[in-house]
């Protein structure tokens, strides 16, 4: 199913309670939008999770939809709450405590982009700033909602991997301490928004790809993952941020040389995830649980 304001790619046989997501790889930039920035083609894809949804292609594959927003997250932010409209671009926004997100300038309606850059010269009005929201994130997050609740039903629980991308640099603290690198950082709002059984099957999927992983630092999950894990309600939302650096060229924003290698391996984990999600993994994930236990 298509629309301007997401894309879902169906399994032909959906046979996993997992459903994959990428809310910022949207590149629909329009050229009124572009009018109206200070920022030129390039500038502004800064805070794109650009080829996240190439990465993620093959779950349909494996029996799991994959849900991608079609606008870009400068345009609108459908990581973030419809009602976190920031004052200091729109016109007629009372300002109503404090959102550090909002205060920064990356509410619904982002103000910049990466390393703060502006995006507008001025503010935009209250209604243009509504009709992105009636117009792409409603939809958006009504096809989300959806298939959460298609793998509810069918399964009796939804586990939706929210993916996302980071900056190499985002974990230069921690390469700095002496720690390994993360190359994965998995956001399960410390606990809230998913079972530490699941999030921790997940974890091994990655790590037997062979990549280091760490959990909610620097990234615990945004807007998506606070609003749709419910794990008491059987629905699990964990977010996935990949280092940039392992499958593109951040300066220029292009797939590198080790594209489709580093794809090959993610549709790996892909496959390990989505089994998770099957019915038959029920005493296996049971079994996982007794040794996780054990283990402590």
């Amino acid at each position: 199913m298509s629309h301007q304001a997401y894309q879902i790619f169906q399994p032909e046989e959906r046979d996993t309670c997992v459903v994959f997501a990428s809310p910022h790889s949207g590149r629909i930039y329009p050229s009124s939008f572009m009018s109206q920035s200070l920022l030129d083609k390039h500038a502004i894809r800064s805070s794109e999770d650009a080829f996240v949804d190439d990465l993620f292609r093959a779950a349909p594959r494996y029996g799991a939809p994959l849900v991608t927003a079609g606008m870009p997250r400068a345009f609108v932010d459908v990581n973030r709450s419809e009602d976190e409209l920031d004052p200091a671009l729109i016109q007629g926004v009372r300002r109503s405590g404090h959102n550090p997100r909002v205060a920064s300038g990356l509410g619904v309606v982002p103000r910049v982009v990466a390393n703060g850059k502006a995006i507008y010269s001025g503010k935009i009005t209250r209604a243009e700033a509504q009709r992105r929201i009636d117009e792409f994130w409603r939809p958006y997050h009504g096809a989300l909602r959806s298939e959460l609740t298609r793998s509810k039903d069918m399964f009796g629980q939804a586990i939706l991997l929210d993916c996302h991308s980071m900056p190499h640099e985002a974990m230069d603290s921690v390469a700095q301490s002496g720690a390994p690198r993360p190359d994965v950082v998995l956001g399960d709002r410390f606990g809230a928004a998913a079972s530490d059984m699941i999030v921790s099957m997940i974890e091994e999927a990655f790590h037997a790809a062979g990549l280091t992983v760490t959990r909610n630092t620097p990234f615990a999950g945004a807007y998506v993952t606070q609003h749709y894990g419910r794990p008491s309600s059987g629905v699990h939302a964990i977010q996935i941020e990949i280092d940039r650096s392992l499958y593109m060229d951040e300066r220029q924003i292009r797939p590198h040389l080790g594209f489709d290698q580093f794809q090959k391996l993610i549709e790996g984990v892909i496959a390990d995830i989505a089994r998770i999600g099957r019915p038959l993994q029920k005493s296996v994930a049971a079994e996982y649980r007794v040794l996780l236990l054990l283990s402590r």
